[in-house]
């Protein structure tokens, strides 16, 4: 019998985001890959169980994180949509190998940031400055390197 070859699971911490098809900068941390179809109940006249159907999908608000520097390019986007000037843009999340080749893309459509956070400020730690982009879009395709 042959024996199966084995796939091991992607890590996690291996990544980075491209706005526009440009390498944006190094985020410590994405989430709000998800995306949910509604389901809709529907009988017809004497019928006893109800049919399950697709109704609308939505997607989650994709959420990155990263240590605030000098760097003013996240919230310029965001100073556009709250002069009323949104300024779409296509992004991707890219999952890198350990020998930091790409091997999966998630790619979003039409995404401007409806919220940024700067960071919570405590002189009694050392821990970074983290500033928090979130980023409502209209979808996601997952795709191979």
């Amino acid at each position: 019998m042959p024996q199966a070859s084995r796939v091991d699971p992607y890590d996690a911490f291996n990544f980075f985001v491209e706005l526009d098809g440009i390498v944006s900068a190094s985020f410590s941390e994405v989430t709000g890959l998800d995306s949910e179809t509604d389901v809709i109940e529907y009988r017809t006249g004497d019928m006893r169980l109800a049919v399950k159907i697709p109704g609308l999908h939505r997607w989650s608000k994709i959420v990155l994180k990263r240590g605030l520097t000098k760097n003013l390019d996240l919230w310029n986007w965001r100073e556009q949509v709250i002069a009323g000037k949104p300024e779409r843009r296509n992004g991707s999340i890219v999952l890198l190998s350990a020998d930091q080749t790409p091997i999966l893309r998630i790619n979003f459509r039409n995404g401007w940031p409806c919220k940024w956070e700067g960071p919570t400020l405590n002189a009694g730690t050392s821990e970074v400055a983290i500033e928090t982009l979130e980023i409502a879009h209209e979808g996601f395709d997952v795709v191979g390197g």
